[in-house]
């Protein structure tokens, strides 16, 4: 059994022939920490324990698949002449939208039979969400993928990078930018303002932390897919840019309308 805790290096440990990534390491962290952090929201506001752990453990398996089946989805080309390839994860290719909207289904599904208010759980959940996505990223970048256009290293450094982020950004005798650390930045300060307001009184209404989480992470999102060299397309269009777009306008709307508008059924409570 062989670990690497010392080296950029996208396996973990390999643990007699069995190799374990870094990106699973950090992918769980993330969820750790957000199951974490929803536990103790939940405690704040009143809520059953047990209703975080029935969400981790539905919507966690879930949004994994869905995750991998919005990636299959949208770059069918790749898997049609093999089916059995649809479920080589090992090789790459989930996409978070598709993991996010899976997650948003199922609790949906579940505060619907819970009788619970669907507004209320994704306020407490989303900021843990969040800055799991702010963690995951440097799971590409220990895989050195989703990176941006070739740049210099003159360029990196301007940025005042550490040497290690520089050095692991090399590919291939190529520098690339670093758009998994421009999108976990983005994601992180979302974290900090959202946890910096969310307790202010009569700033937010119930499902407002959630959208605002939604409108955050997709303005940031659209700018950074842009930047991005192995987007999902469809057609001329970047799905996810395009997705990005409608999230923020639909959401933006959703959030004026409920204002406007309390008592109308869409409330999904």
């Amino acid at each position: 059994m062989k670990f690497n805790l010392l080296t950029l290096n996208p396996i973990f440990v390999n643990f007699f022939g069995i190799e374990i990534r870094w990106y699973g390491v950090i992918i769980t962290a993330g969820i750790v920490v957000a199951f974490l952090m929803s536990l103790r929201e939940g405690k704040r506001r009143g809520l059953p324990e047990d209703t975080f752990y029935d969400i981790l453990l539905l919507a966690v398996p879930l949004s994994l698949v869905g995750a991998r089946l919005y990636y299959v989805v949208f770059d069918w080309k790749d898997y049609q002449d093999n089916l059995l390839s649809i479920f080589d994860i090992r090789q790459g290719g989930i996409a978070i939208y598709g993991g996010l909207i899976t997650g948003l289904l199922v609790i949906y599904l579940y505060c619907r039979h819970q009788r619970l208010n669907m507004w209320q759980i994704l306020d407490v959940v989303t900021p843990g969400v969040l800055l799991a996505q702010a963690i995951g990223r440097w799971g590409n970048f220990m895989n050195q993928e989703a990176h941006g256009e070739a740049t210099s290293r003159a360029f990196l450094q301007s940025l005042h990078l550490p040497s290690f982020i520089i050095d692991q950004m090399r590919i291939n005798g190529v520098y690339y930018q670093p758009t998994f650390l421009y999108e976990s930045a983005w994601s992180l300060i979302g974290v900090v303002l959202i946890l910096a307001f969310r307790h202010r009184r009569h700033l937010f209404k119930v499902g407002e932390i959630a959208l605002s989480y939604v409108i955050w992470y997709s303005v940031g999102r659209f700018f950074v897919e842009g930047m991005r060299t192995d987007s999902l397309m469809l057609g001329p269009l970047r799905i996810s840019q395009a997705l990005a777009l409608v999230l923020v306008v639909g959401s933006l709307i959703l959030m004026i309308l409920r204002r406007r508008n309390p008592s109308l059924k869409w409330y999904l409570e």
